[in-house]
């Protein structure tokens, strides 16, 4: 009954961080870029995109389609930067705690 009782405790600690970490996670930015530096995404942890930067070279219209390709892998670097962010993050967070494997917490 005791290891109920500590793994209960445990669980409401973790709550409580999981809560702090949410919101750490609305503060820290990530950078993605695409075409060498030429399409700059800034987004938060969580994946609310903050700014686009296109270098104004690109800006020919017929790079339209090149342009949107090089947003898109920008977004897609950005998301998986913050995904990282977050997965290591809980990782610290959940260090010592006895977690099945390949349960998601966020």
């Amino acid at each position: 009954m005791r290891d109920i009782m500590g793994l209960m405790k445990q669980a409401q600690g973790l709550q409580q961080k999981m809560a702090d970490v949410q919101a750490e996670f609305d503060a820290i930015e990530v950078e993605g870029t695409s075409g060498g530096g030429s399409v700059k995404v800034v987004a938060t942890a969580k994946g609310l995109v903050k700014t686009v930067t296109i270098d104004p070279s690109l800006l020919n219209p017929d790079d339209k389609e090149i342009v949107e390709d090089l947003v898109v892998a920008a977004l897609n670097d950005a998301r998986a930067k913050g995904e990282r962010v977050v997965q290591d993050r809980i990782a610290d967070l959940t260090k010592g705690l006895p977690i099945p494997p390949g349960l998601k917490l966020f």
